[in-house]
C-alpha cells in the first residue's frame, strides 16, 4: 500500500541498495522510464513475477508482496529460494 500512499518516495524507503542494484540489472528498464521511485521498483518486482507492465494493465496489487517475499535474492544476484 505504500505504492498507494506515496508513488514517488525514495526506493531506500523499502528496499536496500544491494536490492535496488540486482533489480537494476535484473530487469530492464521501460523506454519511457521516469524516475526511479519506489513505484518503479515495486514495478520491477511484479515483473519479475509475471506481470507485464502495459499500458491497459492495472498496477499491480498485493501479490507484489508475496513476490518479493518469495524472491530470496543473494548480494551476488543469485536468486534462491
Amino acid at each position: 500500500m505504500l505504492n498507494r500512499s506515496a508513488p514517488d518516495a525514495p526506493p531506500t524507503l523499502a528496499l536496500t541498495a544491494t536490492e535496488i542494484g540486482v533489480l537494476d540489472r535484473l530487469v530492464n528498464d521501460k523506454p519511457k522510464a521516469r524516475q526511479k521511485t519506489l513505484s518503479h521498483y515495486l514495478i520491477k518486482i511484479a515483473r519479475l513475477g509475471g506481470y507485464l507492465a502495459r499500458a491497459s494493465d492495472p498496477p499491480p496489487g498485493n501479490t507484489v508482496i508475496q513476490d518479493f517475499a518469495d524472491l530470496r535474492i543473494s548480494p551476488s544476484g543469485q536468486s534462491y529460494g
